[in-house]
């Protein structure tokens, strides 16, 4: 799986990207600060419908789909070496 460097604003613009309506068929998995500290799947439910998107702390995310669709997003992203 490779693995793309970026900042945490650009995480975040990907993320607004990523919630349009050209990629809503791209399966996305959000790894940010607020699971960090939660031991149950109810706490973390709870914490992150509470928190604002714009407070999210992004680590990563995840993204799987048509690998066009995919290129487009992330093209310009360097390896994470």
């Amino acid at each position: 799986i490779p693995i793309l460097k970026g900042n945490a604003e650009l995480l975040h613009q990907l993320r607004q990207k990523l919630l349009t309506d050209e990629f809503n068929d791209i399966l996305t998995v959000d790894f940010t600060d607020v699971a960090q500290g939660i031991h149950t799947y109810e706490a973390y439910i709870e914490t992150f419908q509470s928190t604002a998107a714009s407070d999210y702390r992004y680590f990563g995310i995840g993204v799987c789909g048509d690998k066009k669709k995919v290129a487009r997003l992330t093209g310009s992203l360097g390896l994470l070496r």
